[in-house]
């Protein structure tokens, strides 16, 4: 299961005794919220994207969209998510818990402006009921991301 790779992941960094699993869903943002008592904005999705032969995750904070255009500028291509069947084959994670966390090789790691103004956001784990609470530095050290992009609006 997914959430035992993630769990691994981050037993080899020593922090997976706070890897959260929950009795109900956390796989949208709302349910997350619930789950977890918080804002859902401060739920750090992750959203999935080919471009071109790549596969690529954003995470962003809850209430953030993609904007077309920035993403456009950004990756030089329309954003095209994964289907929900390529998803686990493409990532290593099923749709409702994909995460920047024990990803496939290949697959190219971005976090999202709109995660900056919280001090800790809470991403998925690999599963449909699971989640950790990190800091911005812990997401940054823990994802294994290339950059900072600027590709989403409506949270501002």
């Amino acid at each position: 299961m997914s959430v035992e790779r993630v769990r691994e992941y981050f037993r080899e960094k020593g922090i997976e005794q706070r890897v959260l699993e929950f009795d109900v869903s956390s796989a949208t943002v709302e349910l997350a919220a619930n789950a977890l008592n918080c804002e859902g904005k401060q739920i750090a999705k992750t959203l999935s994207f080919h471009v071109g032969d790549k596969t690529v995750l954003i995470v962003a904070a809850g209430d953030a969209r993609i904007d077309n255009q920035k993403y456009k500028a950004q990756f030089g291509a329309k954003a095209r998510m994964l289907s929900c069947e390529e998803a686990e084959p493409l990532t290593g994670h099923a749709v409702g818990g994909v995460c920047p966390f024990a990803v496939n090789g290949g697959v190219e790691v971005y976090l999202d402006e709109s995660l900056r103004r919280f001090e800790t956001v809470f991403p998925a784990c690999g599963s449909s009921n699971s989640a950790i609470e990190l800091t911005i530095d812990e997401l940054e050290e823990y994802s294994d991301y290339l950059a900072w992009v600027d590709v989403c609006k409506g949270w501002e």
